[in-house]
């Protein structure tokens, strides 16, 4: 039995909670993994692991394995990076999760930097707006936008989303262009935006000087991923606030249009998140540290006002 391997099974199992999963991010077969674990117990002469037919379960005296195996390994693998010299030049296969218009927008179309700087790293990139299980899906790091919720997760602030709000020229000239947040209550429609665990809609949030509303508004279109929720303000289903990466380009083009520019909304934060028994190996900090650049770096994650547009004299006229 190679002592280092069995080591590497078993705290997988117990990462990603059954063995299947287990073998898929080890790269070998179930059966090898089941006997490294087997023979792994027999070595200790304990039980670490209760198995079922569902789920995996570890035992008390697998749990206090699990928390000095993890440091083992991470420090096991420590040692490897510095005597490869990993440090200069990372490389190995990198799991990360963003969500779907944080990929389109942004580390997609500035992804080749990263590559191009470390060519012997190979990226999995995952899409997806779900919450992710970073040790049972076997995923390095994952960028995640708001408030984070799990005190467990290792987190680093890379940058922030301000928010716009916005609508379509054709929306403001069927109902008009709110002259305060309270006007939203009267006439007019949002788009609104949920979360897909509880369905319950985030509200629309104003802020100027010490004046705050916070408004849960009528809408006829709620949606919960980032993309389709643009694509409802363009159709016209309603005002909506929109972090002003998003709705740079639409501004730009006169697809939307800004209003309310002097009330603001609290920007969501962005991190990267990584589990905090998993090493911190080179390629991991490379792209933490290449992520928090490029959100210094890029000029749409500061609050940008939208540019003229035609409807600027009805604006004013709906003010008179």
């Amino acid at each position: 039995m190679d002592p280092i391997l069995a080591m590497r099974a078993f705290v997988r199992v117990v990462e990603s909670g059954n063995f299947t999963r287990a073998a898929e991010s080890l790269a070998l077969p179930k059966g090898t993994v089941t006997k490294q674990i087997q023979s792994l117990e027999e070595r200790v002469k304990s039980q670490l692991l209760n198995r079922n037919t569902r789920r995996v379960a570890v035992t008390p005296d697998g749990a206090a394995y699990y928390e000095r195996a993890a440091r083992l390994l991470s420090d096991f693998d420590d040692l490897e990076a510095g005597m490869c010299n990993a440090q200069a030049s990372p490389q190995g296969r990198l799991r990360v999760d963003v969500g779907s218009a944080t990929a389109k927008l942004l580390i997609v179309p500035s992804l080749q930097s990263f590559c191009d700087r470390y060519p012997d790293i190979q990226v999995d990139l995952g899409v997806t707006d779900r919450p992710v299980d970073l040790l049972g899906e076997n995923v390095d790091c994952v960028i995640r936008v708001g408030r984070l919720t799990d005190p467990s997760l290792v987190a680093r602030r890379i940058g922030q989303f301000p928010f716009v709000t916005v609508a379509s020229p054709g929306y403001l000239g069927r109902y008009g262009v709110p002259q305060h947040p309270r006007d939203l209550e009267k006439r007019h429609h949002v788009v609104g935006f949920f979360k897909a665990s509880s369905r319950r809609n985030h509200p629309h949030e104003f802020s100027k000087g010490d004046e705050h509303h916070v408004l849960s508004l009528p809408y006829r279109i709620s949606t919960n991923e980032a993309n389709a929720h643009v694509a409802a303000v363009l159709a016209g289903f309603g005002i909506s606030q929109v972090v002003s990466l998003q709705a740079a380009p639409y501004l730009n083009s006169r697809q939307l249009v800004q209003i309310l520019p002097d009330w603001e909304r609290e920007p969501l934060p962005v991190h990267v998140v990584y589990p905090p028994n998993r090493h911190l190996s080179s390629k991991v900090r490379a792209f933490v540290d290449w992520a928090a650049e490029l959100f210094a770096a890029h000029p749409h994650l500061r609050r940008v006002p939208g540019p003229p547009h035609p409807l600027a004299d009805m604006r004013q006229a709906v003010a008179a």
